[in-house]
């Protein structure tokens, strides 16, 4: 992928201004993007929206001061080919390949180096949003629009669009060796987690990263990635030829290259390539090598969601509906056992993914701020929960019973709950747990006359 250089980007975004410009007085501004990583429908649209098309790139890459300045809707894929030329990376590379740098930020992405490096937002130093009003404007967390700059991570699109960010990058080794810890008890894994968001080590090296796979109630493995020493070999395509998620269950570790490492969990989207057969030796070799990518597999989803061939087939044989519960919440390390043992009870989905995550300690520009929308206590460790399918209706169940009754248990457990799916808050409860106040006093300074859908409208009412 090439560096676009200024120039691009300077027609990039007149031609985002243009395109509000054509929108009509009064109608709500929208992107006129056909993909997305969301996974809560919305009614469609034939209204114009914002032309976002040429902010898909990188602007350019300083080695020397260990930043990049990057589009909004460049693609993590392609910002990683950009930085890693440099031996860099983003501090935090979310798991899939086409996430967006924007969408990150504004919907908080999350990997395994956010035990150390927090969330992708906190690793900004300045950001180009177009705000309601039609405006451009440059958000830092000292300057005349610092309410935005703080208000934006977790706002979805509410509070306006990124154009550019500049953020910080680290030097990563080429090589990353994995270290797969089994665990009886999801009580000792959170210990273990504990230990290393103390110290930053594993058995004295300094940790990488580290998240973690249940895959039963008396089975899970703490992957722990620490930097290889100079000169160590890697195996090219360690996802061959088994899924990554079954190599950690299967092996005491692996090694691989960096770029290999950062991926690790798209080709199968972590374990959901299941439902296409890809767990299987003989689907796995016949199918294309270019199709196992998330975005390949979340088409098809869209594909049944919209036909419903499935649930058709389904309802034939007598089968009870599914609901689908596709969420990332996130708990206090102190908690994450209780909601382990919770969610086998009540709910009984395996696998999941558990992601370590602390906000960033005050040592740089980018660290150790308030972030209202999605609050954490500074110097707590959290855990994310990441559990993605379908669960059969229960009978006198509400629409999205299931996920209601995660929302509650999160609640209770003093946790949060991503946005980016189905979410069924009341308005009173949403607003407390998202800061309602602040999101409706920093929509008033910069969309006075509320062109851009609210949070609550987004997430919940789905508009």
């Amino acid at each position: 992928m090439s560096v676009v250089g200024w120039q691009v980007h300077e027609r990039a975004v007149a031609a985002l201004e243009d395109s509000f410009r054509r929108i009509p007085d009064g109608a709500p501004v929208r992107l006129a993007k056909s993909t997305t990583n969301l996974f809560r429908t919305r009614a469609p649209s034939d209204a114009p929206g914002l032309d976002v098309s040429g902010l898909d790139g990188v602007i350019e890459v300083d080695p020397v001061t260990r930043t990049a300045e990057v589009q909004g809707m460049c693609t993590y894929e392609d910002l990683v080919e950009a930085t890693w030329a440099h031996g860099l990376l983003p501090l935090v590379v979310p798991q899939l390949k086409t996430i967006t740098l924007g969408g990150a930020v504004t919907g908080l992405g999350i990997e395994s180096t956010s035990l150390r490096n927090g969330l992708p937002h906190e690793s900004v130093l300045e950001m180009d949003v177009m705000t309601g009003s039609g405006q451009v404007v440059t958000a830092t967390p000292d300057g005349p629009h610092a309410d935005l700059f703080a208000a934006f991570p977790n706002s979805y699109g509410s509070l306006g669009y990124a154009t550019r960010l500049r953020i910080e990058l680290e030097a990563v080794a080429p090589v990353i060796a994995t270290t797969h810890v089994r665990f009886d008890r999801v009580g000792d894994l959170t210990d273990a987690i504990g230990e290393i968001s103390r110290t930053g080590e594993h058995r004295g090296t300094r940790v990488h990263g580290v998240d973690a796979v249940v895959f039963a109630p008396g089975e899970s493995y703490l992957v722990v990635a620490t930097e290889a020493p100079a000169g160590t070999t890697a195996r090219t395509g360690v996802l061959e030829p088994r899924p990554f998620y079954l190599t950690v269950q299967e092996t005491r570790g692996t090694t691989m290259r960096t770029e290999d490492y950062v991926w690790r969990w798209d080709d199968d989207w972590f374990w959901c390539s299941r439902a296409f057969g890809l767990g299987r030796p003989l689907v796995r070799r016949l199918w294309p090598r270019r199709w196992r990518r998330s975005d390949v597999y979340q088409r098809l989803v869209a594909l049944e969601a919209r036909h419903e061939l499935v649930a058709r087939i389904e309802r034939r044989r007598g089968l009870p509906a599914r609901e689908r519960v596709i969420q990332d919440i996130e708990v206090p390390l102190s908690r994450t056992e209780e909601f382990c043992t919770w969610f086998d009870a009540e709910v009984g989905m395996r696998p999941v993914w558990l992601c370590p995550l602390k906000l960033r300690e005050p040592s740089g520009p980018g660290s150790a701020r308030h972030w209202p929308l999605y609050p954490l206590e500074p110097g707590e460790t959290y855990v994310n929960a990441g559990f993605w399918g379908t669960v059969p209706v229960r009978e006198g169940d509400p629409d999205g019973g299931t996920n209601k009754l995660i929302e509650e248990t999160v609640t209770r457990l003093d946790g949060h709950k991503s946005l980016y799916s189905d979410a069924y808050y009341d308005r009173e409860t949403f607003d407390r747990l998202y800061d309602g106040a602040t999101l409706s006093a920093v929509r008033a300074g910069h969309d006075p006359a509320g062109r851009l859908t609210g949070l609550y409208e987004k997430a919940v009412r789905r508009r």
